[in-house]
Parts: C-alpha cells; sequence; structure tokens
C-alpha cells in the first residue's frame, strides 16, 4: 500500500495513505465539474453568462465571511456564530451615518464596531476559554438585540446612489466589483494564512495546542485573533452588501453564518483544526453555490435545499474524521 509520512504543525508525525493525503484535495475539483457538467444538463440557463455572473455575485459577499471562518476552524475554535449580528451592524451603520460623515468613512465605522464585537469574542474564547459556540451565540444574540433596539426593527435606507454603482459597476464592463474585492480579500487572506507567522501559528494552535504553549507561541492572541478577523470580515460584508443594496435592517445577515460554516466544512478545512485551507474552503463555497443555483433553477423550494446543505456538512465531516484516523493508522 502506498504509504508515506507527514509532520504537522506541531511536530507530530502522522503516516498516510493516498486515500487521507489526496482524497480530499482530488474530491472538490471532481465535484465541481460534475455540478457543471449537471447543471448544463439539466438547464440550458445555467452556462449562460447571466447566470454564472450571479453565481458569483452570489458568493462574494458569503466568500468574505468563509475566509475569517477558515481561521477559526483552522485554530480549533469550532464556529463563529455571531456572524449575522456583525453583517447587520456593518450594514446598518454604513448606511445610517452615510449623509452624516459620507459613505466611505462610515463604512469604516461600519467594520469598526463590527469588529469591536469579534474583541469581545477574542477575549471570551481566547483569555477566558469560554466555549465558541456558545459565547458567539450569544454575544450574536445581544448585538443584534442592541441593533433591532437601535433602529426600532425597521429598514435603514441609504442615500448614496454613487457608492452603489460603484460597487454594482463591472470592470471593462465584464467583471463585477464585488467580485474582485472578494478575490482580494481571498487572496489577502490566503497570503496570511499559509506564508505569515500568525498564519504558521494558527496551524500549530489547532493542530496540538499544548506542544504549542510549550513552544512559546500565544495561543490565547491566536485564538483570539482568528474570532476578531471573522467579526471585522463579516462587518465589511454586511457594509458591502448595504451600499449594493441601499438598504438594511437588523436580519439581513440571517443564514450567512451557516452558509459559512458550509462552505468551510465541503471544502475540507477540518473541525478538529491544523489542517485546510482558504482555497480549499473558497472552492466548497463554490461547490455549494453551483448546488445552490442548479436546485433553483430547477424550482426545488428552499426547505429542501436546507436539508441538501445539512446533508453536506454531516458527509464532509464524516469524511474528514475517517481520513484523519486512516491517516494516522495506517
Amino acid at each position: 500500500m502506498n504509504v508515506s509520512t507527514e509532520t504537522v504543525p506541531g511536530g507530530r508525525i502522522v503516516r498516510q495513505s493516498w486515500a487521507s493525503r489526496y482524497g480530499a484535495t482530488l474530491a472538490m475539483p471532481a465535484g465541481i465539474v460534475v455540478l457543471l457538467i449537471l447543471g448544463t444538463v439539466l438547464s440550458d440557463r445555467f452556462l449562460s453568462v447571466g447566470n454564472l455572473t450571479n453565481v458569483l455575485i452570489n458568493m462574494s459577499i458569503v466568500g468574505i465571511i468563509v475566509v475569517g471562518m477558515t481561521f477559526v476552524f483552522v485554530s480549533r475554535g469550532m464556529a463563529d456564530l455571531s456572524v449575522p449580528a456583525t453583517v447587520a451592524v456593518g450594514g446598518i451603520l454604513v448606511l445610517m451615518l452615510d449623509d452624516v460623515i459620507g459613505t466611505w468613512p462610515a463604512a469604516l465605522v461600519g467594520v469598526l464596531v463590527a469588529s469591536l464585537a469579534g474583541v469581545v469574542n477574542g477575549l471570551l474564547i481566547g483569555y477566558a476559554g469560554l466555549n465558541p459556540v456558545i459565547t458567539t451565540l450569544a454575544s450574536g444574540i445581544i448585538v443584534l438585540g442592541i441593533a433591532q433596539a437601535f433602529v426600532g426593527g425597521v429598514i435603514v435606507y441609504g442615500q448614496d446612489a454613487a457608492a452603489k454603482d460603484v460597487l454594482t459597476g463591472r470592470l471593462f464592463g465584464v467583471v463585477p466589483i464585488i467580485v474582485l474585492v472578494f478575490l482580494l480579500v481571498a487572496l489577502l487572506g490566503h497570503l496570511a494564512l499559509s506564508r505569515s507567522v500568525f498564519g504558521r501559528w494558527t496551524y500549530a494552535v489547532g493542530s496540538n495546542p499544548h506542544a504549542t504553549e510549550a513552544s512559546a507561541v500565544p495561543i490565547r492572541l491566536v485564538k483570539a485573533g482568528a474570532f476578531v478577523l471573522t467579526a471585522t470580515l463579516a462587518g465589511f460584508s454586511g457594509v458591502l452588501l448595504g451600499i449594493s443594496l441601499q438598504a438594511a435592517r437588523p436580519e439581513i445577515g440571517t443564514g450567512y453564518e451557516f452558509d459559512a460554516i458550509t462552505a468551510v466544512v465541503v471544502g475540507g478545512v477540518s473541525l478538529l483544526g491544523g489542517s485546510g485551507s482558504v482555497p480549499r474552503a473558497i472552492g466548497g463555497l463554490l461547490f455549494v453555490t453551483l448546488l445552490n443555483n442548479i436546485l433553483i433553477l430547477q424550482g426545488v423550494p428552499s426547505e429542501p435545499q436546507g436539508m441538501v446543505k445539512g446533508a453536506l456538512i454531516a458527509g464532509a465531516v464524516a469524511l474528514d474524521v475517517y481520513l484523519r484516523r486512516r491517516g494516522g493508522r495506517e
């Protein structure tokens, strides 16, 4: 049997079979190709420029959040469930303040306030050692409640049509600007996770936190930083969404946390921490977005779509556990 060894972050050496080493890597591109073929066969609209452009635009807002969520997963932070609240904060603040201080300064305020929520999460999780899921769920409920009280639960409308035109415009009349923004964030996130000291620390913390702590790596800072980054990017997504729509309400981010988690897990980023990458997470997002698009074109109701996403998560987690056990055993 073709077996190799690999030293994972944290200094631990595991034996890996061909399946555990390459299976997850090859599965995603193959799955995307299958969906492209399936979509083409089922609908003559699937490969149209308009439809594929919509797929990319729909990916962009969630994709920015996916970049941050990847850091949370790799650092063994489980998940950030406060995303809907930080998305709402970014979208609401940019529209509330655009006619007071201008759209772009208001956008900065929206991102900074969302980041503040991430700082609170980071302190509670990284330094106080609280459970990430419970902590971010609670903080998200609190922040969302504050946002609802602040605006009275109503829709906030923007006043800057020019800013909307910038984000909804297209470079050379072809590539949507918002897609370029997403690709830039994804590239920076990939470089930060794969090439920076903080990225190496993130892998080490997720792989073997006890050994990493003995190596003088600031574990608490790394874990806190992952949640600050996710909140910042979620706030940024909310800002982009608010400007693009020129309307925002407290529930504007509902479901984005589930979409981001689905993309990251399907992309092969391990729930157990220490492995995964931004490109793989983006591949998972593309897979899920294409699948959703096919279901929509076929007129499938939203409820079965949710069931499909749930099944994808369960299957991806089961595959992750299987490959890790197989890789460690053989």
